[in-house]
């Protein structure tokens, strides 16, 4: 299983702070950029539903062509919660073959259809803790930003020399830290917001929640998160 090469952590943390008003008004070309990032997220959900479509209708590559899509990010949402890189595998295998069994149950409602794999993951993780002694441990090393989600687009990704990917794999060990000091509500919000890329109503629809309250959460995360993290995250 590949990942994609994770951006700068400091971009990383800037955007959080950013989309969630704790750094001033975006710039004319922040805001560009974002428009045309949305645009290519509602081209996507489409591309995949249209996928969802074929598969219920008996086409196994186009379920094949979902897996390919949504693995990786199903994948470091559970090795986020679960800190075992076996565990998540079995987890994430799961998730896919419950999914299969189920898509004919799957309809439209207005959000990407990666929100309805990582429900099914979510609920499989939390089998998981009701059946188990459970302990999370972040792992630093493989969770990195979802390729095609908002965070994608933030900044140039330059070929990054030894020194350069020293730095990046030190700052994204740093901001993960940080995350993991945040509650588990808390946490959870932020890496289905922007780590994974969700919109707020389908982080609501993960998390059984309305979406003010997400809202609400993910505002009280982010300045828990600026308070923790250093200033040259920020």
């Amino acid at each position: 299983m590949t990942f994609p090469v994770p951006k700068p952590v400091s971009m990383l943390a800037g955007h959080i702070l950013r989309r969630s008003g704790l750094t001033g008004v975006p710039s004319s070309r922040q805001a560009r950029a974002e428009d045309t990032t949305d645009a290519a997220a509602e081209a996507a959900k489409a591309e995949a539903w249209e996928l969802v479509t074929a598969a219920q209708g008996g086409d196994t590559s186009a379920f094949g062509r979902l897996y390919d899509r949504y693995v990786d990010v199903v994948y470091r949402y559970v090795l986020f919660r679960l800190g075992d890189r076996d565990l998540a595998e079995d987890v994430t295998s799961e998730t896919f073959l419950r999914a299969l069994r189920r898509i004919t149950s799957v309809s439209y409602q207005g959000r990407d259809v990666g929100a309805w794999f990582v429900t099914i993951a979510r609920n499989i993780i939390l089998d998981h803790v009701k059946s188990s002694r459970f302990r999370l441990e972040v792992v630093t090393d493989e969770v990195s930003e979802p390729s095609g989600a908002p965070l994608g687009n933030v900044g140039v990704q330059a070929v990054a020399g030894p020194e350069q990917q020293a730095i990046s794999r030190a700052t994204r060990a740093e901001l993960l830290r940080c995350v993991a000091e945040l509650g588990e509500d808390q946490r959870e919000c932020i890496v289905l917001r922007f780590l994974q890329g969700l919109s707020v109503a389908e982080t609501a629809a993960i998390m059984k929640r309305n979406e003010g309250a997400i809202k609400a959460l993910q505002h009280r995360a982010v300045r828990r998160l600026a308070q923790l993290l250093p200033t040259g995250l920020r």
